[in-house]
């Protein structure tokens, strides 16, 4: 891995991942690059919808990253920072491909306007998404004994991911997007068309109520889920802590959080991430 490589994603992580940047800096610091790596990996993927004008474009990219994963795990070098990047990372830590590929898939839902079909989908695609990425670092911090907490990661993935969907809430209005599942929003009478208008607020207040509970619920569980091997693995673990602060913020922007989005200031997340590495619990 080059000086350069290992900047491009530690630069990258850091402007568009600042939850992930901070709970890196609690991993040894021999392993921060490969986390970078991986964590950057999952930024260019997640970015290629605004960076395309057609979905047939991201269909090309996603394919090129599809292809460059399969050729890394085949011992074949690319040229792309984040790719030079990630192959030492998929050497030293073992990184299995399918959790690659199933990331790159799930990431086609992105590029459409298609409402999220079910909460059964929804969740499918968290896991594929967020929770495989909680896996791989705990991976790359814990090694072999990072299987053990597969369920933990699984949850604790869907919590944060859900969560940070509920906060970019706006930015997929603006693009005509619709996570919300259908059947969710037909428990309330509402559609995707009636979600993305912002009309009928007191349904939609309740129905952000709904999804805050659910992301709670899976915090909850992930929290009470198996343990061993978390002490290594923890910094994989430590953006999950901050959804509790999160959600207290979008509860109280109500239907507000379809227009806001919902932050917390630095200071408050990287204090919590300290107190919570110190404890070691998320």
């Amino acid at each position: 891995m080059t000086d350069a490589a290992c900047t491009y994603c530690l630069e990258l992580v850091r402007q568009a991942d600042k939850d992930r940047f901070l709970a890196t800096l609690f991993a040894p610091e021999a392993v921060q690059p490969r986390l970078m790596a991986l964590y950057a990996f999952n930024i260019e993927i997640a970015r290629i919808r605004e960076m395309v004008s057609d979905p047939k474009l991201g269909e090309i990219r996603l394919a090129w990253w599809r292809d460059s994963i399969v050729g890394l795990h085949d011992g074949k070098p690319a040229e792309h920072p984040v790719l030079e990047a990630l192959a030492p990372a998929i050497e030293a830590s073992l990184l299995p491909l399918q959790p690659f590929l199933g990331m790159i898939e799930s990431r086609q839902f992105d590029l459409y306007d298609d409402p999220m079909p079910s909460m059964g989908d929804l969740e499918g695609y968290l896991g594929e998404t967020s929770s495989a990425l909680v896996q791989l670092a705990a991976m790359i911090l814990a090694g072999p004994q990072a299987r053990t907490l597969a369920e933990t990661a699984g949850l604790a993935g869907v919590a944060y991911g859900l969560t940070g969907l509920l906060r970019s809430l706006p930015v997929q209005r603006a693009r005509g997007q619709c996570y919300v599942p259908k059947d969710l929003l037909a428990r309330y009478g509402l559609t995707p068309a009636h979600w993305l208008a912002g009309r009928e607020e007191e349904k939609s207040a309740k129905l952000i109520s709904d999804l805050c509970d659910h992301a709670a619920l899976r915090l909850r569980e992930a929290r009470a889920a198996p343990r061993v091997g978390l002490g290594a693995a923890l910094p994989a673990f430590l953006p999950a802590s901050l959804t509790d602060l999160y959600l207290k913020r979008i509860r109280k922007l109500g239907t507000g959080a379809l227009a806001t989005e919902a932050n917390v200031s630095q200071l408050r997340r990287q204090v919590t991430l300290y107190l919570n590495a110190k404890r070691n619990i998320f």
